[in-house]
């Protein structure tokens, strides 16, 4: 318990002492940057979409529903790597926990604010999940699960709070049984359009699930490493040793993502399959192509796998660089896949006249700033947090 602490603490001074004014600063740039966001959102509600929003009749999902995939797949994946400790027993994952259900916790409410100003009609959005509610709906699941799943994460993190861990344990198995469940549907939402050949596939729910452990891998080396850092503080060496688990977990689910992202471009130019071979092609060799190789392979996958197999996840330095990596490459990979599997037209190859042989999508400035406002938002909640809860102090389980 001791050494644990000691490597949470900070060393000099106490926790108050490092509550600097940059640390004000940066709470003060974040919540401006939030307000911002919303009240670029609240404008797009009042002038309405098609005014303010790049999105159109043809690509009717743009960069806000990419950032809210972006953020509940983290959120998911922060949930699992937190559940491999004080859920199935592997103590060496414990000094990790606390801040991972936190940050799970925080980055789908702010999935939560983004999808918000997406929806035209939001405030009609939890009214209409009770009283209009269609177990056939994949996007009525989605938001039934996900609710579940936020309640079941805030009791888990109250329970460890109060160190009553046979209660955080139950509510933690909940939280993740229900948040697969959630992610798998969110898989579904995309894989079960037949429409569109891109996203179409049973893969599709399988790749969600080894994605989000990814991203929640990268996540939390991502936020403990900074938090160390900005209170200079000094890791013990069971938080090395979390670190270095977690690090290889991460690495394991990359390869597992690489093998899928290989045999998603094979079976797309494989017999030039209509309309996944337009899609696929426009991210190998078109106007997505740099996004692909240099955002999704290069940042995403193979510069942080690289890394830490380089490092055999024991160097701290290189583990956070990995991370940065990866927390960018998986934004391009959201972004990617939300935006060029619309990007096909449904009538492609038939030859109409003045009819466009690829769509196209430019994300607006309200959509920017919104994404913007949301991804402040969530630092905004994990400066706050380390404050609140001094740092997630870490505890034998």
């Amino acid at each position: 318990m001791n050494k644990l602490l000691a490597g949470v603490l900070p060393q000099e001074g106490g926790l108050e002492a490092s509550v600097s004014g940059k640390y004000t600063a940066a709470i003060g740039l974040c919540g401006l940057l939030t307000l911002v966001g919303v009240a670029a959102g609240i404008h797009s509600l009042y002038a309405g979409h098609e005014h303010t929003f790049g999105v159109s009749r043809e690509v009717p999902w743009g960069v806000l529903i990419a950032a809210y995939v972006f953020f509940v797949v983290t959120s998911t994946g922060l949930c699992i790597v937190s559940s491999i400790g004080h859920v199935f027993g592997f103590k060496n994952f414990n000094p990790i926990a606390k801040r991972a259900v936190f940050m799970s916790i925080a980055t789908i409410v702010a999935g939560f604010l983004v999808i918000a100003f997406e929806i035209e009609n939001s405030w009609r959005m939890p009214v209409g999940n009770v009283i209009g509610a269609n177990a056939t709906s994949n996007i009525w699941w989605m938001g039934t699960l996900y609710g579940a799943y936020l309640f079941f994460m805030l009791i888990e993190f109250v329970m460890l709070q109060k160190n009553d861990h046979k209660t955080a344990t139950a509510f933690g198995l909940a939280g993740l049984l229900t948040g697969v469940a959630a992610h798998s549907n969110l898989g579904a939402v995309f894989g079960l359009l037949n429409a569109r050949e891109f996203w179409h596939g049973p893969y599709m729910p399988i790749y969600f699930i080894t994605s989000a452990a990814m991203s929640g891998c990268v996540a939390i080396i991502f936020f403990t490493y900074i938090a160390y850092r900005a209170n200079n503080w000094k890791m013990s060496s069971e938080m090395e040793k979390a670190m270095e688990g977690v690090a290889k977990v991460g690495a394991l689910m990359m390869a597992v993502i690489i093998f899928f992202t290989c045999w998603k471009m094979i079976s797309g130019i494989s017999g030039h399959p209509p309309g996944k071979y337009e899609a696929i092609m426009t991210l190998l060799s078109g106007k997505y192509a740099l996004n692909f190789w240099g955002g999704e392979v290069m940042l995403g996958m193979v510069i942080p796998f690289v890394i830490i197999l380089a490092v055999r996840g024991k160097s701290m330095p290189m583990l956070f660089a990995a991370s940065l990596a990866g927390m960018i490459g998986i934004y391009f990979m959201r972004y990617d896949l939300v935006i060029v599997g619309q990007l096909v037209p449904h009538y492609h190859g038939m030859g109409l006249v003045d009819y466009p042989e690829l769509l196209s999508y430019t994300p607006s400035l309200h959509e920017n700033l919104v994404v913007v406002g949301g991804v402040a938002f969530c630092v905004m909640l994990f400066l706050m947090g380390e404050k609140l809860f001094r740092g997630h102090v870490a505890e034998d389980h």
